[in-house]
């Protein structure tokens, strides 16, 4: 199925971002892209988003194995009408195996885009957590619009 290449193509572009970073960046060196608003710097997490659950390693392991069965369930029932959904499925698979990768053999997630915005300095993240963000994004808008459109068709 396409979907499950589109969320190759997700993973080896991370794993290959990564890798540059891990390659030629020490950990904590920045790079100015866009001064006060895009830099690229190495950092390390051991944990989820922004920090959490430092650590727990184990825990990442079952939740992002169960994801995956998931997101490759619904990937294989979907229909041939339902490609946006299909698309954001896959973003997600991509996104979370590309982590996964880095949990299962770094011990750490490795996340180098750091934003400001507004004068928020953004936690920092990587490709895998972009595709699963942008996926989960539209699932949400998807599931909206089908909702509503099937209330239309309803009423």
């Amino acid at each position: 199925m396409i979907y499950y290449l589109y969320a190759l193509v997700i993973i080896l572009l991370d794993q290959a971002t990564k890798w540059m970073i891990v390659t030629y960046m020490n950990q904590g060196e920045s790079i100015k892209v866009i001064e006060n608003f895009l830099y690229i710097t190495s950092h390390r997490n051991r944990g989820a988003a922004w920090g959490i659950l430092q650590g727990k390693m184990w825990f990442f392991y079952i939740i992002t194995v169960i994801v995956i069965g998931i997101l490759v369930v619904y990937i294989q029932k979907l229909e041939h009408n339902q490609k946006m959904f299909g698309i954001a499925l896959s973003l997600m698979l991509g996104g979370a195996i590309g982590n996964f990768i880095d949990r299962l053999f770094r011990k750490e997630v490795v996340d180098f885009i750091d934003t400001i915005i507004f004068t928020y300095d953004f936690p920092i993240f990587n490709v895998a957590d972009s595709a699963l963000v942008i996926g989960v994004g539209l699932v949400i808008i998807l599931t909206l619009f089908e909702g509503k459109a099937n209330k239309e068709k309803n009423e």
